[in-house]
């Protein structure tokens, strides 16, 4: 190896080269605009079912049902934002990034390109990583779109002004678009334990489908298994099972004690999967 490759292998400017270069071919894929428009799409729809409900003067949600915040849309088109978070979380927005992180090293072994990836100066370790930045960055990018869109179609359809927390005290309209944009970074980050397993599974096999299919079964699996009472000893170790804590950040005082659980299980996913994918990728024999 001459001195210039040695240099180039170490250099940090070739990785985020590397890493631009993994953003702009997933982004560009018409499977992830596919995946971002349905996103998209969902805040739309649901707004637009809002409005012709209470088209009548009826109030959205009335008997109960419906994703939380849904009954206070009508009142303030920001809270469109928490209930389009709350009804994409459960299936859209992880299946979304299940699709990806089951593609990230397996649609390149299928497509026959893993091999040359390898050939390059990255290092399998430095390949992986970059794969699981992507993943964590299509992560924020999903859910900042459904909340951008939620935000949109919320001041089309509904007025916008201060709001009521869960807990009945009044804020401000920019201290709730503050609290929207944490509750979609908590969101994003409440996906990374599912993207590290997804990127396992990616590692498992040299079929992309096989691994996307894989991943997103896991993913349903888990939301049955987080449904049964009889399991209710499993629940607080399922990485879906503290999604939703993000509502907490809508009470005043916020509470703390199922978001650190969330976050906390997250990054204990991560850990476990993120290395066991590592030990797989980094004593796999690529053949494709």
């Amino acid at each position: 190896m001459s001195r210039a490759e040695a240099v180039r292998r170490v250099n940090p400017l070739w990785t985020l080269g590397l890493f631009r270069s993994e953003l702009l071919t997933t982004f560009r894929r018409w499977r992830t605009l596919a995946l971002l428009g349905v996103l998209a799409a969902v805040p739309v729809l649901v707004g637009i079912a809002v409005r012709i409900e209470t088209g009548d003067g009826s109030s959205a949600g009335g008997g109960g049902g419906g994703p939380a915040f849904i009954s206070q849309i009508t009142n303030n088109g920001l809270f469109l934002v928490f209930t389009a978070l709350a009804a994409t979380l459960p299936f859209f927005l992880p299946m979304a990034v299940g699709v990806v992180a089951g593609d990230a090293v397996a649609g390149e072994a299928s497509a026959g390109t893993l091999r040359y990836l390898l050939v390059a100066p990255a290092g399998r370790s430095r390949l992986l990583l970059t794969k699981y930045a992507t993943v964590m960055a299509f992560c924020l990018v999903a859910t900042l779109v459904v909340a951008v869109s939620a935000l949109i179609t919320g001041a089309l359809l509904f007025p916008l002004g201060d709001l009521t927390t869960i807990s009945g005290t009044r804020i401000s309209f920019s201290e709730g678009l503050l609290r929207a944009l944490l509750i979609a970074l908590v969101v994003a980050v409440s996906l990374i334990g599912l993207a590290a397993l997804g990127l396992f599974v990616s590692t498992l096999t040299n079929s992309g489908i096989a691994a996307m299919a894989t991943t997103v079964g896991l993913l349903i699996t888990v939301q049955i298994v987080d449904q049964i009472p009889q399991l209710h000893a499993l629940h607080p170790y399922l990485f879906s099972h503290y999604w939703l804590s993000f509502a907490d950040l809508m009470r005043e005082p916020v509470h703390w004690d199922d978001l650190t659980k969330n976050l906390g299980l997250q990054a204990l996913y991560a850990a476990v999967f993120g290395s066991a994918a590592w030990a797989r990728f980094t004593t796999k024999d690529v053949t494709a």
